[in-house]
């Protein structure tokens, strides 16, 4: 009996020992032990909620049947160096120009970017602007408070309708901590979901190594267009956001071509543009209770070809 009373102190010092060693130990500071369990449950449970990567796998996967032969001929004056019709809904390809050929995407690439914020945040949640979303070049929202917090889904709509690359960085730098994880989590979903032409170099598409192709685009279209927080924003012209600036509104004005001439049934989503990719577009429009997109990669004049390439898409569809 008396052994046993010295051997249990002992005991628990030992298991003790050992949990402050194992790998679950909390995040404190190295080689100090916790105050008491008190403390640990209150500061587990005050601790924001790790993000957890959401599988779109538990969805089936959208793909494009690129299988078969086009719907229709159009004759383009000065044709994109690639492009796609297909229909959103079951994946038809209806017409195509070089779709798996690997081109750079510019600020397509924040389709990409929208999809992955919006499965690892909510809309309500606060962003801290920091210094490197400041830090921008190109096109942006461009009055991003430093040190404030704004609410991120006002975020969202600078990066979709007027393509800003400080939104995308401020998103990325939230999401993940820093811009390169954030392009690492880019990455692994492309490979993850088979987009096999498609690599990303940052958030925003300023650079050359953003590229992809056609059907990839496609893909991400239809992933994009099943998410109905992108899909409420990229069907806006404009939009008034409350925001923590003077006046306490910021207005967005978009640059997508078939919302700006008033295509009938426009409902989306991106352009994008810079001296490597040129001019580059992704449209979607509904009408006959069909919905088609189309991909449009270093065209020379997207608010021609993308209307001609819909209008005869959605002829064939409605002749069948």
């Amino acid at each position: 009996m008396a052994l046993a009373l010295v051997l249990a102190p002992l005991a628990v010092a030992v298991a003790a020992y050992l949990s402050f060693f194992s790998g679950e130990e909390s995040h404190g500071s190295p080689g100090l032990p916790r105050a008491s369990a008190t403390a640990t449950h209150v500061h587990a449970a005050t601790r924001r909620p790790h993000r957890v990567e959401p599988l779109f796998e538990s969805r089936p996967l959208p793909g494009i049947r690129l299988a078969g032969v086009d719907a229709f001929h159009v004759n383009l004056r000065r044709p994109p160096r690639a492009g796609l019709v297909f229909d959103l809904d079951d994946g038809e390809v209806l017409w195509r120009r070089r779709p798996k050929t690997v081109l750079p995407i510019a600020s397509l690439t924040k389709i990409m970017t929208a999809l992955v914020v919006v499965q690892r945040t909510r809309p309500r949640e606060p962003v801290r602007i920091t210094q490197a979303a400041l830090d921008y070049s190109g096109s942006g929202v461009g009055l991003l408070p430093k040190g404030r917090r704004v609410r991120l889904e006002a975020l969202l709509n600078g990066m979709l309708i007027v393509s800003g690359n400080d939104a995308a960085i401020a998103l990325a730098v939230h999401v993940a901590g820093t811009e390169r994880r954030f392009v690492r989590l880019m990455n692994r979903r492309a490979r993850r979901w088979g987009l096999t032409c498609t690599h990303f170099a940052s958030s925003h598409g300023l650079e050359p190594g953003n590229r992809s192709c056609p059907r990839d685009l496609a893909v991400l279209t239809r992933m994009a267009m099943d998410e109905p927080r992108i899909r409420r924003i990229v069907r806006r012209r404009e939009a008034v956001l409350r925001f923590p600036i003077k006046g306490g509104k910021l207005y967005l004005y978009g640059h997508n071509y078939l919302l700006r001439l008033g295509y009938p049934g426009a409902i989306g989503l991106k352009t994008g543009y810079t001296d490597a990719a040129g001019r580059c577009f992704v449209g979607v429009a509904r009408r006959i209770g069909h919905r088609l997109g189309v991909v449009l990669l270093n065209s020379r004049d997207p608010g021609k070809h993308a209307p001609k390439l819909l209008d005869a898409g959605f002829a064939a569809l409605a002749g069948r």
